[in-house]
């Protein structure tokens, strides 16, 4: 059907093992809408990170819900029984024209379809706020060819195009379609593609990614190369698949075995590879444990290619054990607190809500960022604003992108481009080994990015945040954050030697801190505590609001840590269990306790240390004022250093690649370098 003409985007379908995503492909159901269509412009600027209210979404209530599975007959085809009707109006198959128009070159859109039987078909459009409009009908008879020129005129703010098939006197067989550029693209390259993937220990995952991308002709048939970063003691080459996976890709695929040096270091190594002088002209960056539909990283890529300037280009985050919850669509950093976070509602479900549905979903969305989960880079933006920032894990891609920013350099998070990843819902990485790398790299990213004289509101922000641990017990948590307090104020020459050396010391501390021992067997407490009712509250009716609330409810909680004595009691058997996601203010009496962790498979238990307390409250203070009084004169510093700490030559002085260190591939590669 396409010959040379050159597709934007195919509509396709699930294969039967993927049951659960087929709301994101095909929506055969029958609606009926209440909605409200009111968007607040500014809710992310005023309050980060806090879940957009109900009243802003449409709320539709189904009623008639149908099996799509049956009706799907191949990857790019299905069948529409006779008298029935189905949409493709949907996350994968909908073409979300406004980004088009936005970014790329093109100006305008054509769409073929291909069929046979008897039916219409009905294409649509949609504005930004989520308004209909039919843009044409056909009605079809026998094998068919229908072919629609569609503009670009009327998507400033946002809009969709899509089709909706309708069998007549006999069922409609849908053979295939795609959307494609204009006819005056036809023969036009998008140029090659390297995908690279950093991994560590998690090599089924990794194996699984590479099976999907070698199962795809047209996808493998733009990739220059595939470089998996393997980090851990657990090798990809040494696990079983691998073998044919690699037979399958053959030159493509090349493993790389290097010591961890963390997220930042893995694809750093990606970066790297991919500035050789015969390289990809983009490079995109995926993790190792995701899922993703090999036409969403077509769709990126050819995106990318087709941008009026150099562009970053991700993809959104759904979740991998509830694949139709978009988690993440659009995200964006407060700058007044520094803090990242989502511009669009969170966890939108697409079975119970389809794009039709969804009326915020019609309007464009400009990003700051987009996650390192799936992300396109032009090589010739690594050229010009150099490697990622050697920070291990944690905003090394939100800063990333306010960097290219600052050169000029947009970020878009392109719908129908995505991938299925666990999501946060049952993890709390403020509290563990993490809580080190979130409080110094949004520090350092701070300093880098920050427009507000001594940080805005972020050096406040961060004592709140100490105080709030200090007073729910969580002293390893405040002493990673000191330690990451220390570790910013040393300077940026710092960072590149704690790629290997800060994640042991921060195991070898946690040795010190009954609260970082996770308890699974709760059969280890003589009397298990009952769960305290009171943390249990849904209702945040008690939470302190107003600053003179607030010191109210601190100065005696903090008088309390401070002066109180520990009864010996707290020792041996904790008070209370406090489920996870008890408000924090519910527990800050306590002297002992056990809360659950985020996944609900155990338990920690904290036990109130006046000493610990009252030395981690005076530290706290200081680093922070200290922060505050040298916000300037540190911005400066790390400001000034940002090129050598990114660029190419530091990189590879720290990977050892100047040293002799080679790649290390499977010998039945040949690529070995």
């Amino acid at each position: 059907m396409t010959g040379d003409r050159l597709v934007l985007s195919k509509v396709v379908f699930p294969g039967p093992e993927e049951p659960d995503t087929m709301p994101l492909y095909l929506d055969v159901d029958e609606w009926t809408e209440l909605t409200v269509e009111r968007f607040p412009d500014e809710a992310f600027v005023r309050r980060p990170r806090a879940a957009i209210p109900r009243e802003t979404q449409s709320t539709p209530l189904r009623i008639s819900h149908r099996n799509a599975a049956p009706l799907v007959t191949g990857r790019r085809s299905l069948t529409i029984p006779r008298g029935e009707r189905v949409s493709l109006a949907t996350y994968f198959n909908a073409f979300p024209a406004s980004y088009w128009r936005r970014w790329s070159v093109v100006d305008g859109v054509v769409l073929e379809i291909e069929t046979a039987g008897i039916g219409d078909i009905v294409v649509y459009r949609s504005n930004a706020r989520g308004i209909v409009q039919t843009v044409a009908t056909r009605h079809v008879e026998g094998p068919s060819t229908s072919r629609f020129d569609l503009a670009f005129d009327n998507f400033l703010d946002g809009g969709w195009y899509w089709f909706d098939l309708v069998a007549r006197s006999e069922d409609l067989h849908l053979t295939e379609a795609a959307w494609l550029a204009p006819d005056s693209y036809s023969g036009r390259s998008i140029g090659s593609l390297s995908i690279s993937v950093t991994t560590l220990n998690r090599t089924a995952y990794c194996l699984a990614l590479l099976q999907s991308i070698a199962s795809d002709s047209d996808l493998v048939e733009s990739v220059h190369e595939i470089t998996v970063v393997d980090q851990g003691s657990q090798h990809l080459r040494d696990e079983a698949g691998f073998d044919e996976v690699q037979a399958d890709l053959g030159d493509r695929l090349r493993v790389i075995e290097q010591r961890n040096v963390g997220g930042s270091g893995g694809f750093s190594r990606g970066m790297l590879e991919a500035l050789q002088a015969d390289g990809p002209e983009h490079v995109m960056l995926l993790d190792d444990d995701v899922v993703v539909d090999p036409e969403g990283v077509r769709r990126a890529h050819v995106f990318a290619a087709l941008c009026r300037n150099p562009t970053i280009v991700g993809g959104h985050m759904f979740d991998m054990y509830d694949k139709t919850k978009l988690h993440a669509f659009a995200e964006g950093v407060d700058r007044w607190n520094f803090l990242w976070g989502p511009i669009t509602p969170g966890r939108h479900n697409l079975t119970s809500m389809n794009l039709r549905q969804t009326p915020w979903m019609h309007r464009r969305f400009d990003v700051d960022y987009n996650g390192w989960w799936m992300s396109v880079l032009p090589v010739s933006v690594i050229r010009e604003i150099g490697l990622s920032l050697p920070v291990f894990i944690k905003w090394d891609d939100a800063e990333y992108s306010l960097r290219a920013k600052s050169h000029g350099v947009s970020t878009v998070s392109l719908p129908g481009a995505s991938v299925w990843h666990v999501s946060w819902v049952d993890k709390d990485d403020s509290r563990d080994w993490q809580a080190f790398y979130h409080a110094r790299n949004r520090l350092v990213a701070a300093l880098l990015h920050s427009p507000f004289a001594r940080g805005g509101r972020l050096p406040i922000s961060n004592l709140a945040s100490d105080i709030r641990h200090l007073l729910t017990l969580d002293y390893f948590t405040v002493q990673l954050r000191q330690a990451a307090y220390e570790s910013v104020l040393a300077g940026p020459g710092a960072l590149h030697g704690e790629l290997e050396t800060r994640l042991p010391s921060i195991r070898e501390a946690a040795k010190d801190f009954r609260e970082t021992r996770l308890i699974r067997e709760i059969q280890e407490f003589e009397s298990f505590p009952a769960t305290d009712s009171s943390s249990h509250a849904l209702s945040l009716g008690a939470r302190p609001r107003g600053r003179k609330a607030w010191m109210r409810f601190l100065v005696p909680a903090l008088r309390w840590h401070w002066f109180a004595q520990v009864p010996e009691s707290a020792q041996g058997r904790p008070d209370t269990h406090v489920p996870h996601g008890a408000p924090w203010w519910s527990v800050t009496n306590r002297n002992s306790m056990i809360v659950s962790n985020a996944e609900g498979s155990g338990v920690t238990w904290h036990v109130r240390d006046r000493a610990r307390f009252r030395s981690l409250l005076v530290s706290t203070v200081r680093s922070n004022l200290r922060i505050r009084r040298q916000w300037r004169a540190l911005a400066d510093q790390y400001r000034s250093s940002l090129g050598e700490m990114t660029s190419p030559r530091r990189w590879r002085e720290t990977l050892g690649l100047d040293s002799g260190t080679q790649a290390v591939t499977p010998p039945q590669s040949g690529r070995e370098r």
